[in-house]
């Protein structure tokens, strides 16, 4: 490694971790005003969301009626790809240079070479878990593309957005003794760092394979910074245990800290899992972005945050405060990290880092349209000016959806053949 890394933020990865989050809290308290958004007529938003609403109902029509044949298969893509298309042109204002970005970078075959992958891994994993993991595939593309990578799913790119579907799923699970998920936990700390660890269950022999599956791409002695970072990231999850505190105050823990790490150190393993390496600037711009995301899902989560006495900036404000700042403090936060995406050179990534540009505030909106109530209704009604798609609208739409039990996981497995899709009528929505 160069001197180039991540090093030399630091003697180690740990201290290097915090060294960005100082420097990301730095963003945070400290970013200028975000850029003039553009506002949306009440006529725009409406041909937008109609759109919207026809791209939703073709997806409704090809769910129900999904052929069990190759050329079947492929007609069901070429029909959605145009309403897709018809929709994002209009109703996001995407440029065809965008288009081709998503539909021929390499994004969709991924997806459906992920699925088919995780089916063999595990024939009794959910739809749910497939799409939960999915997230984190096309992240890892989308890293690929900014690094001037080919777009496919490598083993590191498999196994890492496996390993948190299996290991959220094992510490959620109300039937694992609270002494036995610690135990686990400690054991799994042990085998991140190269230990031979003898797995007790099922479960974390699948867990354990993942890691494996990393270890066969990218050996340890070699690629020293791939490791740190999945350590890094084990140990943000580690503290954010600490978040669910009811009634905490907010002096008592370092939440905005503990967030940052978490989304950080997330987002910065997916690049080294892509790359082997970093340059400092890219893995800087790698833990902001990460960091910007988590926020968002906070802003997201909120209400259910609130309730159950989860710790996050979002949820401690809304005790008390309506959220218009701290969303305003957002958007600025999400400007300044996008500021750096200068760091990424590669041939053909500007186009997906115009679609970063273009979604940030489109990530805030949307977070907080499901939370109106804890907003000012003059906060709100400019925010909501800024989006392409009115509030109530989008609701209408989450409630439509749900109702039809729709799941996007039946479209990707069918797109991984027609075996898979003898499967899909045992699939949970999403």
């Amino acid at each position: 490694m160069g001197s180039e890394g991540i090093g030399a933020l630091g003697d180690s990865m740990p201290a290097a971790v915090q060294a960005l989050v100082r420097e990301c809290s730095v963003l945070w308290w400290g970013a200028p005003p975000a850029p003039p958004a553009r506002t949306y007529s009440t006529s725009e938003q409406q041909a937008a969301e109609g759109e919207l609403a026809r791209f939703l109902e073709a997806v409704t029509a090809e769910v129900k009626r999904l052929p069990r044949t190759e050329p079947g298969l492929g007609a069901v893509q070429e029909r959605l790809t145009g309403a897709f298309v018809a929709f994002a042109r209009t109703g996001l204002g995407l440029a065809d240079r965008h288009l081709s970005a998503l539909l021929q970078g390499g994004f969709v075959q991924a997806g459906a070479d992920f699925a088919r992958r995780a089916r063999q891994f595990d024939p009794q994993i959910s739809g749910e878990d497939i799409f939960q993991a999915l997230r984190n595939v096309w992240t890892m593309n989308g890293l690929q593309v900014l690094l001037g990578l080919p777009v496919r799913v490598t083993p590191a790119v498999f196994a890492y957005s496996m390993l948190y579907p299996y290991t959220d799923n094992y510490l959620d699970d109300p039937a694992v003794a609270p002494e036995t998920k610690l135990a686990f936990d400690e054991r799994f700390r042990r085998r991140l760092e190269g230990e031979e660890v003898r797995p007790e269950n099922t479960a974390e022999q699948a867990i354990f394979d993942l890691v494996a599956m990393i270890e066969g791409q990218y050996e340890r002695p070699r690629y020293p910074l791939v490791h740190a970072s999945l350590r890094a990231i084990h140990r943000a999850q580690d503290r954010s245990i600490g978040l669910v505190r009811p009634g905490t105050s907010p002096y008592e823990v370092d939440v905005l800290g503990i967030s940052l790490e978490k989304g950080g150190a997330s987002v910065l393993a997916d690049g080294y899992l892509v790359a082997g390496d970093l340059s400092t600037a890219q893995a800087r711009f790698l833990f902001d972005w990460g960091a910007f995301v988590q926020l968002v899902d906070d802003l997201q989560d909120v209400v259910e945050d609130e309730r159950a006495g989860r710790l996050t900036v979002f949820a401690q404000t809304a005790h008390r405060w309506p959220l218009d700042a701290v969303t305003t403090r957002t958007l600025q936060f999400g400007a300044g990290v996008l500021a750096q995406l200068g760091c990424f050179t590669a041939p053909g990534a500007q186009p997906l880092k115009e679609l970063m540009q273009l979604g940030t505030l489109g990530l805030v909106t949307t977070a907080a349209g499901q939370a109106g109530r804890l907003y000012s209704r003059k906060y709100l009604d400019a925010l909501e000016a800024r989006s392409p798609f009115r509030f109530s609208f989008m609701a209408q739409q989450r409630k439509k959806m749900a109702g039809k039990r729709i799941s996007l996981v039946r479209l990707v497995e069918a797109m991984a053949g027609p075996a898979a899709l003898d499967r899909l009528a045992s699939f949970e929505p999403v």
